[in-house]
């Protein structure tokens, strides 16, 4: 049994009209068969499924040589429908979501990679880890694969269904700038935190502004406990508080980001959580004499 029609844009604007729509039932006429044809291609366009539409004729041609019942021609309607819808979701995520390259998870060379292996990979594929709102952290020197991760990251997200956005460090910091002075950060604020799935890419490459400090803290605190983070590095976190300007707020956003996360050291070091920690507590315990508190 074939499944149901693909359809795709066409470039004429004269629908095609079935084989079938003369065949009659009943006592109905050829010429009220293809009235009906057509009211029925009306009501498609109407509710706005214009897969459905499209695929109307090719599926009751189907429908009429493989003598199909109507649940089954009208189950075949459907999902051209439904996987039209699907595909134009996706599409809207991948759009908002800003990836700046066409890097996916199964492309990244794992043979040429130090500190991940292909099992880690594929676990982080599933995007189990969105769902404990799991934070993620690439460190590395340049050349490591840490954006090619992170793309592969934010790209198995939106196919997975959930809102992602990718931003450099330098952009978010730009743009929560421009937010304060135009009197529209607490709007700025809700646009990150609403993704399922943020991504701040090059943390440590360029030299950051000095609010840069607080409002990557406020991205990072709002974000805590409900959303998941990605970000990637070349800088160890005992150095984001140079990187930062500010060793205080550094320390904070940290206990937050570590609290759940996976921490992946792109340089060949193993990337067990606790040598991060240690790190982190090092630099609180130097900046405010206070011992993190986990919750």
């Amino acid at each position: 049994m074939s499944g149901p029609p693909r359809t795709g844009p066409s470039n004429d604007p004269t629908p095609r009209t079935p084989k079938t729509t003369t065949t009659t039932t009943g006592d109905e006429s050829p010429s009220a068969a293809a009235s009906r044809y057509q009211q029925l291609r009306s009501h498609l366009a109407e509710l706005k499924l214009a897969a459905a539409a499209e695929a109307l004729p090719a599926v009751l041609d189907q429908a009429a040589a493989e003598n199909l019942s109507l649940t089954v021609a009208l189950e075949r309607l459907l999902a051209v429908e439904v996987e039209a819808s699907t595909a134009r979701r996706l599409a809207g995520r991948l759009r908002f979501a800003c990836l700046p390259t066409p890097a996916t998870l199964d492309d990244f060379d794992v043979d040429s990679a130090a500190g991940i292996d292909r099992k880690l990979i594929d676990e982080l594929g599933t995007c189990r880890y969105l769902q404990s709102a799991t934070n993620i952290l690439l460190i590395g020197p340049p050349g490591t694969g840490k954006t090619h991760l992170s793309v592969g990251l934010a790209r198995a997200a939106a196919h997975a269904g959930y809102r992602t956005y990718f931003t450099t460090a330098a952009d978010l910091a730009a743009r929560c700038h421009r937010a304060a002075i135009e009197g529209r950060w607490a709007t700025t604020m809700r646009f990150y935190a609403g993704p399922t799935l943020l991504v701040i890419d090059e943390l440590g490459y360029l030299p950051l502004p000095a609010e840069a400090a607080s409002a990557l803290f406020q991205v990072v605190s709002q974000r805590y406990l409900k959303t998941s983070i990605v970000i990637t590095t070349n800088r160890g976190v005992g150095a984001w508080g140079e990187i930062l300007g500010d060793t205080t707020v550094a320390a904070a956003m940290l206990d937050r980001l570590l609290h759940r996360s996976v921490v992946i050291n792109l340089d060949g070091e193993s990337y067990r959580l606790r040598d991060h920690q240690a790190a982190a507590e090092t630099l609180r315990r130097t900046t405010t004499g206070t011992r993190q508190q986990l919750h």
